[in-house]
């Protein structure tokens, strides 16, 4: 069922011919930095982009007022409302750099990371459970969260930041976050309990190999997995060679993720706790262990053969599957010490009583558990062989592939297989594959995240497709433009802080939302940038919003996912149901932090299309519907929120009330007319009700 949703949502349609190779494809071709069209304008991308309106008779719109450009860019740097006293100061700046200063001030924020973080996150597929009927709790996948949040911050560059997400271990193998890194590759939906495990692998390869094909790539390889793809020159042979990089990993749900001083402190703890309890240990084993062994014997036959293989296989001795299997079985053979215990003669349950409680009285000394995460190591200098699948089926093995990069992306057009260095500790495979995808022969990866970044910005990209820059894919509007900005972001470091200040300092993202009637009639959609979008806050930031106005949001970074409440009936029939926090303040730190269950989405969030994290998502959905009206008026987090601000108007004076009002929720202050009917309707309503009218306004949820 899952590929056939793959294959929809990639466009497929079999039974077309295979399209002839068009060799002079824009995507395919090496950016190279184009002339800068001489113009008045300081930014390349001012110079670009009003060529393109001039030879159509138009012109840049007027320029935002500072009040809207505040409001503006600080949702689209950090996710949240700008406060009163930074939208005055910026006013009142007349400075040349006070709207750079503002930048420079948002983009150092802690939340800049968490607002560009929910970004990468979707093209992650990033969800907290595993999804299908189960949908099993991943304890931790917040760890992969929390590293991405941290490298927007920290401005990683981006080669690195693919680095480690392909082959942090190969890279840095010394390096915790590279580690965490690598669960990039795991974050796809996982059928646990599959009674085939090794159809469960090739699911995970499958979806590995098609994720990083859209992300880094755009391209749609998915559509070659089970053929030749039917709309784009990508040979069969080509999916397998990809795929081929990642088949000698381990996928591990508990790697190990200790700094070496966390380390270091354990293996100290750990040591001196075996010596203190060496004797007691000792016994209790001589005890407990002919039960706990034959219990576990009992449990082991029921598992199928290969689970029972992998468990009898020496741990030195286990491959990657046979350390998967054994992971994810341990569970189901696992002997409990009540199970034991009923095993026992009364004697030796005695004694063995005695024994533990003894031990007990060291429970102080014992270490502390090890931080581990979800990851991919790669143990084996010769992985194992790759097939192409005909029909894509596993049991359809066909030729032997060796791994290799995309013909496509080759001038030649030639298969070769790609150049990998064996490491002391693996094969090296996805080391070539990220440093492939990085460099300077790779036309794609340059392009396709500065197209990323200028869709967030300006609410649509130069290609419009952001994960599909093929054949079926749409033409950039300002190809040379496109291209200018992947050879300046690759030239300059991969700095995303970098390019983001060269975006938004543009005259391009400083226009206002109004639109002449010959940009109208002349570029009706926009795709010249004769003004800024219109953007609808996303489900997440309207949320933040309604808690950041209301004086609540806990800033509280990382760790585990929160459970704010829903209401109860939303989570009828969920596998783990929805255990709401039982701090309060857990309840209202910011939405990405708010646990992600795959089949169980937050309704609120739902309501503004949050997207299935089953899948890469490109770009969300931006639907209007009768949900998001009533979810406005009706919903907890709305008319909490209009209570909250009521009461923190309420200690305003009473002259300033409406004023304040409409500065924390819409960033300005009221017009004469809106004055006047605030005060009237406040004769008889409470200011919670005109908080609550404020949040439904279009002003609240969409940015000028």
């Amino acid at each position: 069922m899952r590929l056939i949703l793959l294959m929809l949502v990639s466009g497929l349609c079999v039974g077309f011919s295979f399209a002839e190779e068009p060799v002079d494809h824009w995507a395919w071709k090496k950016p190279v930095r184009p002339t800068i069209p001489k113009s008045k304008h300081d930014s390349p991308i001012d110079a670009f982009v009003s060529r393109q309106l001039a030879a159509s008779g138009l012109c840049f719109a007027k320029p935002a007022s500072k009040q809207q450009l505040i409001r503006r860019v600080t949702f689209d740097l950090t996710g949240l409302p700008p406060t009163p006293e930074e939208i005055d100061a910026f006013e009142k700046d007349n400075s040349p750099k006070a709207y750079e200063n503002v930048i420079d001030r948002l983009l150092a924020s802690p939340h800049y990371g968490e607002r560009w973080g929910r970004h990468w996150l979707d093209l992650a597929r990033y969800a907290d459970t595993n999804g299908y009927e189960h949908d099993e709790v991943r304890p931790n996948a917040w760890r992969y969260r929390d590293y991405v949040i941290r490298s927007f911050n920290e401005d990683k560059p981006y080669d690195r930041f693919i680095l480690e997400q392909l082959a942090g271990d190969e890279a840095f193998p010394g390096d915790a976050n590279a580690h965490i890194a690598t669960g990039f590759n795991l974050l796809g939906p996982d059928m646990t309990d599959s009674a085939d495990q090794a159809q469960r692998r090739q699911n995970t390869l499958n979806d590995m190999t098609d994720t990083a094909g859209l992300v880094f790539l755009g391209m749609t390889m998915a559509c070659a997995r089970c053929h030749d793809h039917k709309f784009e020159p990508i040979p069969q042979t080509d999916y397998y060679r990809l795929q081929a990089f990642f088949v000698g990993a381990e996928f591990r749900t508990n790697l190990e993720v200790a700094s070496p001083t966390e380390r270091q402190k354990f293996e100290a703890a750990k040591k001196e706790y075996d010596r203190l309890t060496q004797t007691i240990r000792g016994a209790i084993a001589a005890i407990d262990g002919p039960a706990r062994k034959k219990l576990f014997e009992a449990k082991l036959t029921k598992l199928p053969a290969e689970a029972q293989v992998a468990h009898r296989t020496p741990p030195e001795k286990r491959d990657g599957g046979m350390i998967e299997l054994v992971d994810q079985s341990a569970k189901k053979v696992a002997v409990t010490d009540a199970e034991v215990e009923k095993a026992l003669k009364a004697d030796e349950l005695k004694e063995l009583k005695k024994l533990r409680q003894q031990l007990k009285a060291f429970d102080a000394k014992k270490p502390g558990a090890m931080p581990v995460a979800m990851g991919m190591v790669d143990r084996s200098p010769t992985p194992p062989k790759t097939y192409l699948l005909e029909r894509g089926e596993i049991t359809n093995k066909a030729d032997v592939v060796e791994p290799g990069f995309p013909t496509t992306l080759r001038s030649d057009r030639k298969a070769i297989t790609a150049t990998v260095t064996a490491l002391p500790q693996s094969s090296g495979r996805r080391l070539a594959l990220a440093k492939w995808i990085t460099g300077p022969d790779n036309p794609m990866t340059a392009r396709v995240i500065v197209n990323r970044l200028w869709q967030q910005h300006f609410g649509r990209g130069l290609v419009p497709t952001a994960s599909d820059f093929g054949v079926r894919g749409e033409r950039p509007t300002h190809p040379e433009l496109l291209d200018w900005l992947a050879v300046e972001f690759a030239e300059t470091g991969w700095s995303f802080k970098r390019m983001h200040k060269t975006m938004l300092l543009s005259e391009t993202y400083l226009q206002s939302t109004v639109a002449s009637p010959e940009a109208i009639a002349k570029d009706p959609e926009n795709k010249l940038y004769s003004r800024m979008n219109r953007i609808r806050l996303e489900g997440e930031v309207v949320r933040d919003a309604l808690l950041a106005i209301s004086g609540r949001l806990n800033s509280k970074m990382g760790g585990p996912g929160v459970y704010p409440p829903i209401p109860p009936e939303a989570a009828k029939g969920s596998k783990g149901g929805w255990p709401v926090s039982a701090d309060p303040q857990d309840r209202v730190r910011r939405s990405i932090y708010t646990f992600q269950r795959r089949n169980l989405r937050h309704p609120f969030l739902e309501a503004f299309d949050q997207p299935d994290s089953n899948l890469s998502c490109p770009k969300r959905e931006r639907s209007t519907t009768a949900p998001q009206a009533l979810a406005l008026l009706n919903a907890d987090e709305s008319v909490e929120a209009a209570k909250a601000l009521g009461d923190r108007l309420a200690n305003e004076p009473e002259a300033t009330r409406i004023e304040r009002a409409y500065r924390l929720t819409l960033g300005r202050g009221p017009t004469a007319k809106e004055r006047e009917r605030a005060e009237e309707f406040l004769k008889d309503s409470p200011l919670a009700e005109l908080c609550r009218a404020l949040f439904n306004t279009n002003e609240f949820v969409y940015l000028d």
